[in-house]
């Protein structure tokens, strides 16, 4: 062994240290495919910019677009963190310019989960060539409604589905909010819809039965599956989002104290708050239908603070380490210029919100919606949240929220300043 190595080492020594040129990314339309359980799951992403300083990574679902910072790492490596998700694409460039890589989740103690991709430049379609296509057997436009079957009950979903000839796109809405738009395709009497936008890939795929209905499986993240029945129904809807949480008999305050990004206690019983109104929204970075609802309250709050309202953030995270909490909740802050306080709730748990929050009947779904009045008494909470491709639902939902602040904004301030009593 000694003399093997000693050869190895005289070779080392004769051969010229090699210096690679750094190659990047080319510039297009990009077709990627995610190995999701036994599913192949395509996405679209388009590239501008001749290297890291400069280029946008943008991917592209329907009208959808989110873009994203590429880093080089090394010679043929890239690195694109997907914002303030605690995730990234790593992805090697081939010498034939195709990617190779993985969905790596950055989160400590859940580094080991992945997903498989590769990815070839100048192909614009998702799911099937062009010129391959086979006559849908039927129109998915409309409303449906799709019932989950799992080991433990699951709630209904609504999809609001729209198909152009081959071409289908749509959204799922579910009690959490909505899927973000999707993109896919109806081949024969089969249909397949997929989304990629920074969270883990989700695809939605099966058949059109003899009688019109449906019949698929969802798969989302890594060995996450759940198979569902679709029948068409225009009248499909959700659960009111305004009654799955309240407040428990008794109570009318709600009362907890968890620290900010600075490790500082924060109370809604703190002088900053009483006679204000304050929206509390329950929250996590790693939930994309809290980053829409961040997108639209952070401008909302940053154009109305000045009219007697406070805002209150408390995130609860994939890991419960202050810490850990401070640097995602702080990319969350930087990213969407969030100008109201921010609190670390701990982990991400259902069941551990509703211990630290209980005077909450009980908690359902990032985010929470919690508007309290300038007495500091709870007079709305909303669950979940549906963003601008819901069309009608997020019009609603605006229209009601403005609504109410307005009207909440315009009560006198209690002469005793709204001071926060906890509990009934």
């Amino acid at each position: 062994m000694a003399s093997l190595i000693s050869i190895s080492s005289l070779g080392a020594e004769k051969t010229p240290i090699k210096i690679t040129k750094p190659i990047f990314i080319k510039q297009g339309v990009w077709r990627g495919v995610f190995k999701v359980s036994e599913f192949e799951v395509p996405f679209n992403f388009e590239v501008k910019g001749k290297d890291a300083n400069s280029a946008v990574f943008t991917l592209l679902n329907g009208t959808r677009r989110d873009d994203f910072h590429v880093k080089q790492v090394g010679a043929d490596s890239l690195f694109i963190k997907m914002n303030t998700y605690d995730a990234a694409l790593v992805a090697k460039i081939e010498s034939d310019g195709t990617l190779s890589g993985e969905y790596r989740s950055l989160v400590p103690g859940f580094r080991g989960n992945s997903l498989p991709f590769t990815a070839e430049q100048g192909k614009s379609y998702r799911f099937v060539e062009p010129g391959k296509d086979i006559a849908p057997a039927a129109n998915l436009t409309g409303k449906w409604e799709l019932k989950g079957f799992s080991k433990e009950a699951v709630p209904n979903k609504v999809a609001i589905l729209k198909q152009t000839g081959n071409k289908l796109t749509g959204v799922i809405l579910q009690v959490t909010g909505d899927s973000r738009e999707l993109e896919g395709t109806v081949q024969g009497n089969e249909f397949v819809l997929s989304g990629f936008t920074g969270p883990s890939p989700k695809i939605y795929h099966g058949k059109i039965n003899e009688d019109g209905t449906l019949s698929g499986e969802i798969s989302q993240g890594i060995y996450d599956n759940l198979k569902f029945t679709g029948v068409k129904d225009a009248a499909a809807e959700l659960p009111d989002p305004y009654k799955l949480t309240f407040l428990k008999e008794g109570y009318k305050k709600l009362d907890f104290t968890f620290p900010d990004l600075t490790g500082k206690p924060v109370s809604l019983t703190d002088d900053k708050y009483k006679g204000k109104v304050v929206i509390v929204e329950l929250v996590g970075t790693w939930c994309p239908n809290c980053t829409d609802q961040t997108i639209f309250l952070s401008p909302w709050f940053n154009k109305n603070k000045q009219r007697g309202v406070e805002a209150i953030a408390i995130g609860f995270e994939q890991k419960d380490d202050l810490e850990y909490g401070k640097y995602t909740l702080g990319k969350l802050r930087d990213k969407y210029d969030i100008k109201y306080d921010i609190l670390f709730g701990g982990l991400a748990d259902k069941r551990l919100v509703a211990d630290k929050l209980p005077a909450l009947n009980k908690f359902v779904a990032y985010p929470t919606t919690i508007i309290i009045d300038r007495k500091g008494e709870v007079r709305e909470i909303y669950t979940g949240y549906t963003g601008q491709v819901t069309g009608k639902y997020y019009e609603e939902y605006e229209k009601k929220f403005n609504k109410l602040l307005d009207e909440l904004i315009a009560e006198p301030i209690p002469v005793s300043g709204g001071t926060v009593s906890s509990g009934k």
